[in-house]
Order: C-alpha cells, then structure tokens, then sequence
C-alpha cells in the first residue's frame, strides 16, 4: 500500500517541533524509514538533532538526496488558533497546525515518495538520501551544515539534492528556485562627544554622520541585475540612539542595514565597498565608525540544466504547468549544499507559512508527493 503523505504530515505536525526542539519528528522519521530498509543514522551537534538517511549503497553510482526541516517557528499566541497549533485538524480540505507549510508537509511527501520507490520499484545501482535538520528556523549553524560536515567526515555524499522548501507562488508547480540571493546584514555605531544641544559647538553629534552614511547607502546602485538574479538590494533596518531627553547630543548612534545581493557580489566586496563608504563618512564629521557584519549567505545559482530540467519535467506532467526558474525569496539551507552538489529547490505555495492558523491543502500534499515519486523514478530510470 503507498505511504500516506497527509497522515505523515498529522503525524509530525504533533510533534511539537519548535527550534531546537526535536519533539519526536526525527525519530518517527527514523522509525518509518528504518522500516522501509533505510540506514537511519543522528548527525547531533550543539543540541540540535540532525537525521541521516540512506537507502542503497554509500558508493552508488547515482545518489539522489532531499534535504528539508522538521523545526518549526513559535506558535505565537495559542488562544489566536481556531484549531491546536499542534493537533493536526483536518478541515475544509486543508491540515491545520504549526509546520503544515513549512515544511513538515514537503518533509513528509518526499519521505513517502523515497519510502514508496525502494519498497515498489527499487533502483539498480542506486542510493535515495535524506538529510533532514531539526535547525532551519533557528541560528541554522548546527543544522544542515552540520549534517553536510558529518556526511564529509563519514564519507557520505549526493550526486544531486532537492530542497523541499515551499517555492511555488500561486499555483503548486509555477516555480522552482534555482539559486538564492546572498544576505549580508551590518551593524554600525557612530560615536562623537555628548553635549548640550545649546551648545553645540562643544560637542560632536553622530546624529548627520550616521543620516548621511544611511543616505549614502540606501541611495546607491549596486547594479542593474543578472542573467537570473534582481537587482541587489539594502535595506535601512533601524537607526537608534537610544536618547529620550531634547537638550542632550548623544554620544553615540546605531543603525543596521540588510543587503540582499546577486551573483555579482560576494560577502566580501560588500564588506569592504561598506568599509570605504564608512571611512569617507567619518573623516567628513570627524566622527568614530565602527562596523560588525553578519554574512548569512552567499549569492549562488545552479544554471539550468539536467537537474532544473528533471524537476520541470515531473512538475510539468503532473501539473500541467510550465515552472519559472526563479532565484527571489530570502535564504534557505539550500546555501550550504550548494558546496556539496548541484540543488535546486521545489514545494508547496507557501501562503499561511508562519501564520496563524497555518494550514495546508491536503491535495497540494498528495501532488507534491506524486511529483517527487515522478522525480526519483524518472532520475533513476
């Protein structure tokens, strides 16, 4: 009998999964799939636990991989929910619960489509992997990445790998994401003399330094696009002085920016196109300019080609939809296996991700199950 993708996902939305904790996802994982003749192994690190999986031979010729999260966002407010966050209701043709977008349904699909394969139609020569974390929505540094660092060590790998995010827009199967932007975020402080506003030739005001630095930056070009990426973009986050009185120059200032960028740029051009701009500013108001940054990701593509055409093809003859090949949207784990194997990225519309009441059609669920069943029969055919 084919694995149900909708129960498996009532049955892990009922583990409460909030990052890092595990909740009961992974083992039931484990559980299903050691029963289906997977190797099921833990790649824990700095208590987040981490599920390896592979069915088929470690050297196989072909090794097709998923990667996804079973960690989900805070319910927020429990008594905002119609329904449990974690009771998994089953209404208006939809799966109610925290992680029923993101992403425990796309977990649950490609895991019933990797179960059904090498129970029904087993591959020669052949190895379907599961990487999947239990730290996506958190700090992200002891998940994917320390799965891909336990893989390395044990000798493991994936030819290609398919990230089960949410990626469509409107329609299941309108897009798939073949690359992400890079995110770099910057942390400014600004320091002169604090003073009386009366007087302030006495003192030294951060305050124009920092509104033109932040002027200086929002207003730049940093260029007009790629092939297949936007163009880069930065964000002035915040600015604070953390100064309630009137008469009082403050001493120091803060502000953040967030820079989400294409491939024309990596962590560290930004970081030193930052660093001049902060330096020009300071010696103009005679002024101190500290700078700390956050790189998140780096820009990446993986041009289009065997994989991006694989996945179109299972998307296209299960939906009737011809997928954009997209490279918009935030981050995603896809930025650590980018440096271990092609990857390319398909799930559900991600509508009510994060929200209350987040939900998801159970038939969207079964297609994206049917689609990944395609993929993996048409990888290994």
């Amino acid at each position: 009998m084919p694995t149900d993708p909708v129960a498996l996902t009532a049955d892990l939305i009922r583990c409460p999964s909030v990052t890092p904790e595990e909740g009961g996802a992974l083992a039931l994982l484990s559980e299903r799939l050691s029963a289906a003749g997977f190797d099921c192994r833990r790649a824990d690190r700095g208590g987040v636990a981490n599920l390896f999986a592979r069915w088929g031979p470690k050297d196989a010729a072909r090794r097709f991989g998923f990667n996804g999260h079973t960690d989900v966002v805070p319910v927020g407010d429990a008594a905002a929910w119609s329904v449990p966050p974690f009771g998994a209701a089953r209404r208006d043709g939809a799966l109610w619960g925290r992680g029923a977008t993101d992403m425990k349904s796309g977990v649950a699909a490609f895991a019933a489509a990797a179960i059904d394969l090498v129970t029904e139609t087993p591959p020669e020569d052949g190895a379907v992997i599961l990487a999947i974390t239990g730290d996506e929505e958190g700090p992200a540094v002891d998940g994917t990445a320390a799965l891909l660092d336990w893989m390395e060590a044990q000798g493991e790998s994936m030819s290609v790998c398919l990230v089960g995010e949410p990626t469509s827009r409107e329609r299941l199967g309108d897009t798939i994401k073949i690359g992400r932007r890079g995110s770099l975020s910057a942390f400014f402080t600004v320091t002169g003399v604090q003073g009386h506003a009366a007087y302030p030739h006495r003192a030294v005001n951060p305050l124009p330094a920092m509104a033109r630095l932040m002027d200086r930056l929002a207003s730049a070009t940093l260029d007009a696009g790629t092939d297949h990426f936007d163009p880069s973009t930065l964000a002035v986050v915040t600015i604070d002085t953390g100064n309630p009185a009137t008469n009082v120059i403050p001493a120091a200032c803060r502000a953040t920016v967030n820079i989400r960028f294409n491939d024309r740029h990596t962590g560290a051009s930004l970081i030193r196109w930052l660093e001049a701009e902060a330096a020009e500013v300071a010696q103009a108001f005679g002024v101190g300019v500290e700078m700390e940054t956050k790189l998140s990701g780096e820009a990446f593509l993986t041009p289009p080609g065997p994989l991006s055409e694989l996945v179109a093809a299972a998307v296209t003859a299960e939906t009737g939809l011809a997928p954009e090949l997209s490279t918009g949207g935030g981050t995603s784990d896809a930025r650590f296996v980018k440096d271990h194997c092609p990857v390319v990225e398909f799930g559900l519309t991600g509508r009510t991700m994060h929200q209350v009441d987040e939900h998801v059609p159970v038939a969207e669920v079964e297609a994206l199950s049917r689609i990944y069943a395609r993929l993996l029969r048409a990888y290994f055919a």
